[in-house]
């Protein structure tokens, strides 16, 4: 009985971390789909604004990076020539990037992925998100 009762428990357990492990990324806003020009900046500021805190520097350069890298968006140093701006903070509790439309830079976000340690230094799963969710609006 004691047996029985513990196989249940662990299959319990199984399928509730199963269930929470399997985090799929969101679906992007079809409107973001003919975007070609990205800006990224922080909450608090852009790159060269010396109040930044060094990890946010530091997220905004390994986005850009990455971008330039996987070569399906251009990215751009003023906001006005963005078609598509990324905001990114980088804590130590969580990381977040979000996606705003360029057009109309508002308050709220088209898209937004977080977790802890997305944006550090090696892999940033964060910006594989992103590229995920652009590349299946983008075909």
């Amino acid at each position: 009985m004691k047996k029985q009762i513990a196989a249940v428990v662990l299959l319990c357990l199984a399928l509730a971390t199963g269930a929470f492990a399997a985090k799929s990324t969101p679906a992007m806003p079809g409107i973001l789909a003919n975007a070609r020009y990205v800006y990224v900046t922080a909450y608090d500021g852009d790159q060269y604004n010396s109040r930044l805190l060094p990890e946010d520097r530091a997220a905004i350069s390994r986005v850009q990076d990455a971008i330039q890298k996987w070569g399906k968006l251009i990215v751009v140093y003023r906001p006005e020539d963005a078609d598509m701006v990324i905001a990114v903070e980088s804590r130590p509790s969580e990381d977040i990037l979000a996606v705003y439309d360029g057009r109309s830079f508002s308050q709220t976000y088209l898209w937004r992925v977080m977790g802890r340690g997305g944006l550090q230094k090696g892999e940033t799963p964060l910006i594989s998100q992103f590229q995920q969710a652009f590349e299946k609006i983008a075909r």
